[in-house]
């Protein structure tokens, strides 16, 4: 990817790039503190998703990060600094903000998950749509060893995991690697560390191969249904399929597929 660095500050706590094909890549850039989603943290990957809502020539987001932690979650160095509810309340609401933004988004993220994520970092990688680890990364919802059940947390964890192993997870706080994670449906995909990149790209590279209004109308369609009954979910599902199979894009898909060609998106 070629970077878009201009102005670019090195000690701020996001980096972000975007290259020629909207493929904007946001990278936690703390390695200090573990990159922690204190507020300056969660301020900058507000403005930065923000950004990408109104760009409609984003295509995808990459959520990458610095060091040998994704993300360890909360700082509660920070917190125990603050021992206040009203404090503790913005906070929690700033994060929930956050990952609210990432499931709004019209366009896919990815998480690229380079080593520990922990607490709000393994709620950050939940609640991406798509997640790549490398195979040393580790993952746990760790509060409770602290006395704080990570219950912002549980809510994309539990829409990812199983009901029982996630609450395995939040009641022990304990460790797991990220096979397990694997299998437990937390991660799409898991490869050496030295092939992370790479296989990000290929995740990229196929949706940039997708028209973008499919993609946006399929990332909406598939989280509003799955909070409803059954048949308001295929009324929905229904609904979008119609709105979206009168878009240019799907009209080129079913002509090239009669005349036996590859479609031709527009840009």
């Amino acid at each position: 990817m070629t970077p878009d660095t201009s102005g670019a500050d090195q000690a701020a706590p996001l980096h972000v790039q975007r290259d020629a094909r909207g493929v904007v890549t946001l990278t936690l850039n703390d390695p200090a503190r573990f990159n922690a989603l204190g507020g300056e943290m969660l301020a900058a990957l507000q403005q930065a998703l923000d950004d990408v809502a109104r760009d409609e020539s984003a295509r995808v987001v990459v959520l990458a990060a610095q060091g040998k932690a994704f993300c360890a979650g909360h700082n509660l160095k920070e917190m125990a600094a603050h021992p206040d509810l009203a404090w503790y309340q913005r906070l929690f609401s700033q994060c929930s903000r956050v990952m609210l933004s990432i499931h709004q988004l019209p366009v896919p993220v990815i998480a690229q998950v380079q080593g520990m994520a922990t607490a709000a970092g393994c709620q950050l990688v939940a609640q991406c749509d798509l997640a790549v680890a490398a195979e040393h990364a580790t993952f746990a919802t760790s509060g409770i060893h602290y006395g704080l059940f990570c219950a912002t947390p549980s809510v994309p964890l539990v829409r990812n995991v199983p009901a029982k192993r996630a609450m395995e997870m939040l009641l022990t706080g304990d460790f797991i690697d990220a096979p397990t994670a694997l299998a437990q449906g937390l991660l799409n995909r898991v490869v050496p560390a030295a092939n992370l990149s790479a296989e990000v790209e290929q995740l990229v590279q196929s949706i940039l191969d997708k028209p973008r209004v499919a993609v946006a109308m399929g990332k909406a369609l598939v989280y509003q249904q799955r909070e409803l009954g059954m048949g308001a979910a295929y009324q929905l599902a229904g609904q979008t399929m119609a709105a979206n199979m009168m878009d240019a894009a799907a009209q080129e898909g079913a002509q090239a597929f009669a005349e036996k060609r590859r479609p031709s998106w527009k840009a």
